[in-house]
Formats: C-alpha cells, structure tokens, sequence
C-alpha cells in the first residue's frame, strides 16, 4: 500500500470518478466539472444504478459487466467497490490513476454512516489499490432536494488543498458540504468523525397478500454535538474535512488482550 508522498499535480493528473448513487446521477455530473476544472484526463467507472448503502461490498456471486457509454465513460451492473476494481483491473492495465474522487453523495455521510456508505467504500477501495481518494458528499434539508451548488463552488478548492500535502498509506479523505448557499460557508475545518447511531425508524407493512414487510428509514440519533467533529462542522454551515484509516485495530485493546494471552 503506497502514500501520497509528495504534492499531486493535478494538471497532469489521471482522475478516476465513482459514486454509489449510479452514472446519470447529478452528484456526479456535478463531481465530473470539479474534477475536469483540474485535469484534462478525467475518467468515469459508476455503478449503472444506485447502490446506496452498499458499504464495501463485492459482487462475487455472479458476473459483472462493464459497458461503455463515451470515451473514458463507463457502467458497472455492480456496487461502487467493483467498479473501482475493474476500473483498476481493466481499464487501466498500463497507467493507474493518479486520483480517484467519489461522489457527489446526496446526502451527508458523517460519523458512524460511513460504514454503510457505498461513497465512501469506493475511495477505500482505491486506497487499497495505492491510490489517494477522496469521497464527496453533499447535505440536504429533510424533505428537500438536494442542492449541489454548493459542493460545486467548493469541491476544486478542497481538493486543491487535500493533494498539496502528503498523505500516510491506508489513509483517504471523507468530506462533507453543508445544506447552505455556497457564500453562506463559514470555513472549511479538518475535524474527527463524530459519533451518531441508526435511529429506531423501522416501518411495517403488509403486502397485498397480508405479508409483512420492513423498510428501514433514514432517522438518525444525534449523540455527538462537539464541534469539532463532522456533525459539529456541518451542523454550524461549515465543510467536514476527515481523514480515515483503514487499519481498524483498537489498540489499547490490543494492548491489554496481549497482556492477557501472552502469558
């Protein structure tokens, strides 16, 4: 697993899109004008639909295709981690990327949704493979559209800012845009993942053959509100900047396990 040992010039720059809201999606129309006002090699491997909460999941159970929709654009009938893959694998034999940007989400993912999120599953998957990733995603007022305006204005300037600095191996970048108008942006802040959990949002229904069914909804309980985590950051208008590991070791745990076994 490699680092970013020194500044990306992204003028000269391979950039590889994913998401996990599937090609035609508007966060990534909007994530593929970021990405071209850096670089002129801009490439696209996407889910062919939405795959939301797919976390970093392989399809393995059946065989995956990849069609070409334009130069350097292609469709994956699979999740946001296979299509980083094969992207990898397939389309770039010879040159790998030198970036990999996933996104637009709509919706944030802060705190304890990263784990569920196919977004940022697709820039683990190219952290893996060696490459630096960043996965994008945009806030919304319940019950409204979101708007990616304000990802748009901002998305060149975080990424600017994220590749002039080294990164250590198995680390990739999550951020989040606030639901304000991109002047009402009160900064951008580097903070830790804050802490929230599923909320007890489980609908039953009964089909029309007296068959129960479940939808899980989107409720979250809120039980971070330090400001200086993702939650706080956006919560006060401001853009969420965090670096994840993928090393998920506990390791004062490990510590006192050691003591207990080696023995």
């Amino acid at each position: 697993m490699t680092s970013n040992e020194t500044p990306i010039d992204l003028g000269a720059a391979r950039i590889l899109l994913a998401n996990d809201d599937g090609v035609h999606a508007e966060g990534l129309a909007v994530l593929e004008r970021i990405a071209r006002s850096l670089s002129d090699d801009v490439w696209v491997c996407a889910p062919e639909t939405e795959q939301s909460a797919a976390s970093h999941s392989l399809t393995i159970s059946r065989p995956l295709r990849v069609r070409k929709l334009a130069e350097k654009r292609y469709a994956v009938d699979g999740t946001p981690t296979d299509c980083v893959l094969l992207a990898f694998r397939h389309l770039f034999k010879d040159t790998k990327p030198t970036l990999v940007l996933s996104g637009v989400n709509h919706g944030e993912n802060l705190a304890d949704d990263i784990t569920y999120s196919g977004t940022v599953a697709a820039a683990m998957e190219a952290t893996l493979l060696g490459v630096p990733a960043i996965a994008f995603s945009q806030a919304y007022q319940d019950g409204r559209k979101a708007d990616f305006a304000t990802a748009e204005k901002w998305g060149a300037d975080v990424v600017r800012r994220a590749c002039a600095t080294r990164w250590d191996p198995g680390v990739l970048m999550n951020v989040n845009f606030p639901a304000v108008a991109p002047d009402a942006v009160t900064g951008i802040r580097v903070v830790r993942q804050g802490k929230r959990k599923l909320g007890d949002d489980l609908v039953e229904r009964t089909d029309p053959r007296g068959r129960l069914y479940f939808w899980i909804g989107p409720l979250r309980e809120e039980v971070d509100t330090d400001p200086e985590t993702d939650i706080g950051v956006i919560a006060g208008g401001g853009i969420s900047v965090t670096p994840l590991g993928l090393d998920l070791t506990h390791g004062a745990t490990l510590q006192r396990l050691g003591r207990m076994f080696d023995q």
